[in-house]
């Protein structure tokens, strides 16, 4: 149940709608579905909406542990609480009743997910009535582009929802990048010691340093252990770093033991070392040191494109190998004549060959792909200026919505 929020607030004398800087408040729904992936984008978000625009933020999140792991601040137990500027709501249910006045200016759900019926019917009774956005998931086919800021009426109540789709052409919103983004990856890209002592942290090792260092974020499915033995077989040394948790138990057949932040293991070529689950701006550190990325769902996925550094995406499964269809409508767009990333992609999502027990085809896959690393370094700069000509998303949607609020 969700209790009248009028009464936490009013208890923690904190505002309803009011911001000292803006006046502009905006409330954020989000269910986590793919554990990380989602709270990891409206985190983002809401911090971005906070620091650079000064609007005061309101998230309501569904699972705080999920959270937690990526703001170890967070205090899972409480129902209300600020984390960084942001209130932070604990989001038990769908029942409850809300005033109009407890309503933000622009009320945002991600991913479609159904706002409380208490909350909608206080939107219906506001005045200004707020600006009501569904932030859609990030896919580069072609039909957003006729659906981005799209309206759709509510069936009973006099309110207009639109639709605001994240994305890789000037039709859509953009993706989310903080302002200070590029300039501080820059900086520790261009500071060897910088590196260094940040992997020193997680553990790894001066020698291994010196070869080639790879972060591993993927699904449990992944085709990892005939890709480990390509790694193995190599012709260079590899140190693979996996956050714990991550695909466990096939980590856990190479490790020989359980893998928990810490546990190493060396066999050949390749070294694997798992490491605690980092932060947000850790992670993003940790893109920034490694010479090539595997990134998964959407929030690493558009991390790893502010990275300037190679990667190889893991997309969220979906019914129908609907997912197969959205991997290859990106890498049309982003490597449409880089054959070696394309075909290890589409290898690595189970969308064609090698097989996931074919560890000859791995094998060959891996070594075009490792051949082809300098020219994807150079295919990811260019494509980050390109990205980055569209605007950032939270700046985009802002300007959208101040067009409804007029």
């Amino acid at each position: 149940m969700l209790a009248p929020s009028s009464a936490i607030i009013d208890a923690m004398n904190l505002p309803h709608n009011a911001d000292a800087t803006t006046g502009l408040s905006l409330a954020i729904f989000c269910k986590v579905v793919d554990n990380y992936g989602d709270i990891g984008i409206c985190w983002r978000f809401a911090r971005q909406l906070r620091h650079e625009h000064g609007v005061a933020v309101t998230l309501w999140v569904d699972d705080l542990r999920s959270f937690q792991r990526l703001c170890p601040q967070l205090d899972t137990a409480a129902a209300l609480q600020q984390v960084d500027g942001v209130t932070v709501r604990h989001w038990r249910g769908q029942d409850g009743q809300f005033a109009p006045h407890e309503v933000a200016d622009i009320v945002i759900e991600f991913f479609a997910c159904d706002i409380p019926e208490g909350y909608v019917a206080a939107m219906a009774q506001r005045s200004p009535r707020p600006v009501w956005l569904n932030l859609e998931g990030l896919t580069a086919e072609e039909w957003v582009e006729g659906c981005h800021t799209l309206p759709s009426p509510h069936p009973r109540l006099p309110l207009t929802k639109y639709f605001f789709f994240p994305g890789f052409t000037a039709r859509t919103g953009g993706l989310l990048r903080e302002a200070d983004l590029a300039p501080r990856r820059r900086q520790f890209q261009a500071d060897p010691a910088a590196r260094q002592a940040f992997l020193a942290q997680l553990g790894v090792q001066p020698a291994e340093m010196t070869g080639l260092t790879v972060s591993l974020f993927c699904y449990p499915h992944a085709p990892l252990d005939a890709l480990f033995a390509a790694w193995e077989a190599g012709a260079r040394p590899l140190t693979c770093l996996v956050p714990e948790g991550v695909a466990p138990e096939a980590v856990a057949r190479f490790l020989g033991a359980a893998p928990t932040p810490g546990t190493a293991a060396t066999r050949g070529q390749l070294t694997v070392r798992v490491i605690a689950f980092v932060a947000q701006p850790e992670y993003d550190k940790l893109l920034w040191a490694c010479d090539l990325n595997f990134v998964r769902g959407e929030d690493s996925f558009v991390r790893a494109q502010w990275a300037g550094r190679p990667f190889v995406w893991h997309i969220y499964p979906q019914d129908e190998k609907l997912h197969h269809k959205k991997l290859r409508a990106f890498l049309q767009r982003y490597a449409p004549d880089i054959d070696s990333l394309c075909r290890f992609s589409l290898a690595w999502n189970g969308a064609a060959a090698p097989a996931p027990d074919d560890a000859a085809g791995w094998g060959a896959c891996w070594q075009a792909l490792l051949a082809n690393l300098p020219g994807l370094g150079e295919r990811a700069a260019a494509w980050e200026r390109q990205v980055t000509e569209i605007g950032d998303m939270t700046g985009n949607l802002l300007r959208f919505a101040s067009t409804l609020r007029q």
